[in-house]
């Protein structure tokens, strides 16, 4: 029995085999709304075009609309043999108005249709996607306001560096996310070219309106040439990309995470909405939502990483490798938009231990640098002579067992006779992070001020 779709070419339908390879329609079905705004443009153009007679697209449309409802309601029947969603629309479009719905195909071809599909369907993501990311900035704002003079270590290395505050801590993947937003919106942006009407690759000879459509679409115009519109995935790599670089945020924030809630740090708590017990452990409360997070980056990576490859030896125009865009590229969007959400939950739920924190930004002589800085600024002090004093007070201070504020004015003078009891002002972790006031510094004066500045930009 002829395949409808294939017509008199092909004298029997696809083995099993062949239908397994070849369907789509088990996850190209989420583009049915997609697939239908654009047969609506299409429909439409066509009879302002004078290739379709009203009375056709009135019946094509309605029948379209009718086919959307059906599918929302879920009383659709999705057809494997009928391969993907262009063709299980189509075909239900024929049961309900007859002969009509095999005009509606004129002028385009599968190639540009699916194209159209999938790069409404991205760009409806790129809204969703841009728009929790800036969910979760404006949480991490109220989170950096409401620790603005809480002090912590800051590190590197993983090692005690210098005091920092928590709410700059904060702001700095406020930061990073909005970055993530800006090539998010970058993407979105470039994407905005509607490849419909290129039809199978060369155009077409039908009097078609190319401008109508993409209006009609809300594209900013048609692509201009047809090759590269029913060839043309960077929209999708773009996107991936930039979700990549974001995921690759939330997972250093996740590990963050993981390591603060430790028994060993404590530097915060997680509420009991994202964390988890142990089957055996009475005691425990695991990080799970934050670890699945960090594991998730490798999903969204790796959907970037095999569109590449699937992209990279295809001769222009369409070639069928192509259909293995979607099912990855869903994959990881949902796995994002599903991260960013866990995140924002997070984050809006954790609770602090500023004690712990403070206690923990005095320990390995973080406020060694205020050291040598007084030194420089209030001695003279060339800064290499400087390092090197204040390593010897570090010294002395391990071998009495404190920390550089717990040297006398006398141990200080038995290092170097310059230094005057007004280091202390410096030497304290809640002075240190007062005192840098450059911009950008971690000040709470300068947090307040980046808080004030965020709060204006997200309107909130």
């Amino acid at each position: 029995m002829s395949n409808r779709m294939w017509g008199g070419r092909f004298s029997s339908g696809p083995d099993a085999i062949m239908e397994e390879i070849n369907a789509s329609i088990g996850f190209d079905k989420r583009l049915y709304k997609h697939d239908i705004a654009g047969s609506i443009a299409h429909a439409t153009m066509l009879e302002a075009a004078g290739i379709l007679t009203r009375d056709d697209k009135d019946a094509i449309i309605s029948g379209l609309e009718t086919v959307r409802g059906e599918i929302e309601a879920g009383e659709f029947t999705f057809s494997r043999a009928l391969e993907d969603i262009h063709m299980n629309v189509e075909s239900r479009l024929k049961d309900l108005i007859g002969e009509p719905a095999g005009r509606l195909h004129t002028a385009r071809s599968r190639n540009d249709q699916v194209a159209t599909d999938f790069k409404l369907y991205v760009r409806d993501g790129l809204d969703m996607l841009a728009a929790q990311v800036e969910t979760l900035q404006k949480v991490l704002v109220e989170k950096a306001e409401a620790e603005a003079d809480s002090v912590m270590p800051g590190f590197t290395h993983l090692q005690s560096a210098q005091p920092v505050t928590f709410g700059h801590h904060m702001l700095a993947y406020v930061e990073m996310l909005e970055r993530d937003k800006g090539r998010l919106l970058d993407a979105r942006a470039r994407l905005n070219e509607s490849p419909l009407g290129a039809a199978a690759l060369a155009g077409t000879s039908f009097p078609i309106d190319r401008e109508m459509t993409a209006q009609a679409l809300g594209f900013d115009r048609p692509m201009a040439n047809s090759l590269d519109a029913v060839s043309d995935r960077d929209f999708i790599l773009e996107t991936l990309s930039a979700a990549s670089i974001c995921a690759m945020h939330l997972s250093r924030l996740s590990e963050e995470l993981v390591i603060w809630s430790s028994a060993q740090f404590a530097f915060v708590r997680l509420s009991d909405k994202f964390s988890t017990g142990s089957s055996i452990m009475p005691q425990k409360r695991n990080p799970d939502a934050a670890e699945l997070i960090r594991a998730k980056v490798g999903r969204i990576f790796a959907a970037f990483t095999s569109l590449l490859m699937v992209m990279k030896g295809l001769p222009l125009a369409y070639s069928k490798d192509m259909q293995e865009d979607k099912e990855i590229a869903f994959d990881a969007l949902d796995n994002f938009s599903l991260a960013l959400a866990a995140m924002t939950g997070m984050m809006g739920d954790l609770t602090v231990n500023r004690e712990k924190m403070a206690a923990a930004a005095g320990a390995g002589f973080s406020t060694a640098t205020d050291l040598a800085d007084w030194l420089v600024r209030a001695a003279n002090v060339p800064f290499r002579d400087a390092h090197h004093i204040t390593g010897r007070a570090v010294a002395t201070a391990e071998a009495k067992g404190c920390g550089l504020e717990g040297l006398t004015i006398e141990d200080f003078k038995e290092i170097d006779e310059r230094i005057t009891s007004q280091v202390f002002k410096v030497l304290g972790v809640e002075n240190s992070v007062k005192s840098r006031t450059s911009f950008g510094g971690t000040s709470p004066a300068n947090v307040k001020a980046q808080v004030t500045g965020w709060r204006e930009r997200l309107g909130n």
